[in-house]
């Protein structure tokens, strides 16, 4: 199986082969990925699954990209090295100019997100939910449901990435439309799954923000042992509340309140 060299929450699952075959049939057709780098590394993963007709369905898409944009797409700088040595066997070659953006996908069989159910075009209060947008999404199948969280509202993702199947919080994570305010209050949520809070404590673009690493120790849910690691990147005033915070494990805790005395 090709590596794309390109990584999202989302993709770790195709890597993995955690995904059900309806899922990978219909993202080997070109009706997942929310932009060109995700389409072009599923398409890499799946043109060697072993199920004919998904390994058929990938390298059909991939004969279906038109070919200028393809290769606009593999002169960008982030189009990975990986990707650029897959194509040049198949004889397609960078471009001389690469493509300005890469934030659709190169050839898209998804259509839009499931209907909005009408609901008003303005986000929510912050915090809050609506009942319409929770009953939109209680009918909504596992595709359907990951398709919205990479492509729906911060509302939407806010519901999708508390959903009990792994893999739509995972598209949730892989949102080009996720910002890290978003993923700041995700890894606040009492209420995520300890899978949530991993795949974000090992994200190292997420992982340089000082507010996420510090939502993540504070979070019961967060894996002892990576609070473990990142205690060391707390300031003083935070270790000292942390210290007394009964909320965390008592080794966090404890720990955290070590800290603050060696550090005197």
């Amino acid at each position: 199986m090709p590596d794309p060299g390109f990584r999202t929450p989302l993709l770790d699952f195709f890597r993995r082969g955690d995904v059900a075959r309806d899922i990978r049939l219909q993202a080997a057709q070109g009706g997942m990925a929310p932009r060109a780098h995700e389409q072009i590394a599923l398409l890499m993963l799946l043109v060697d699954d072993q199920d004919p007709d998904i390994s058929s369905a990938a390298n059909a898409t991939i004969e279906m990209i038109p070919q200028p944009a393809l290769e606009a797409f593999l002169a960008r700088s982030d189009a990975s090295t990986e990707m650029r040595e897959f194509f040049a066997a198949r004889g397609i070659a960078p471009a001389a100019v690469a493509a300005h953006e890469a934030d659709e996908p190169l050839v898209d069989r998804a259509g839009p997100p499931p209907d909005t159910l009408d609901l008003p075009d303005e986000e929510a209060p912050e915090g809050q939910i609506r009942e319409s947008t929770v009953t939109k999404i209680a009918n909504l199948n596992v595709a359907q449901r990951m398709s919205l969280a990479m492509k729906g509202s911060r509302e939407e993702r806010a519901v999708l990435v508390r959903d009990p199947n792994k893999i739509v919080g995972a598209a949730v994570l892989s949102s080009p439309k996720l910002n890290e305010t978003e993923v700041e209050a995700i890894a606040k949520m009492a209420n995520v799954s300890e899978d949530i809070l991993r795949m974000i404590a090992f994200s190292r673009a997420w992982t340089k923000s000082y507010a996420i690493v510090h939502a993540l120790v504070r979070n019961p849910k967060t894996p002892v042992a990576m609070s473990m690691n990142f205690l060391q990147r707390l300031n003083e005033k935070d270790l000292k509340v942390l210290s007394t915070n009964r909320n965390v494990p008592e080794v966090v805790r404890v720990t955290a309140r070590k800290k603050v005395v060696i550090d005197k």
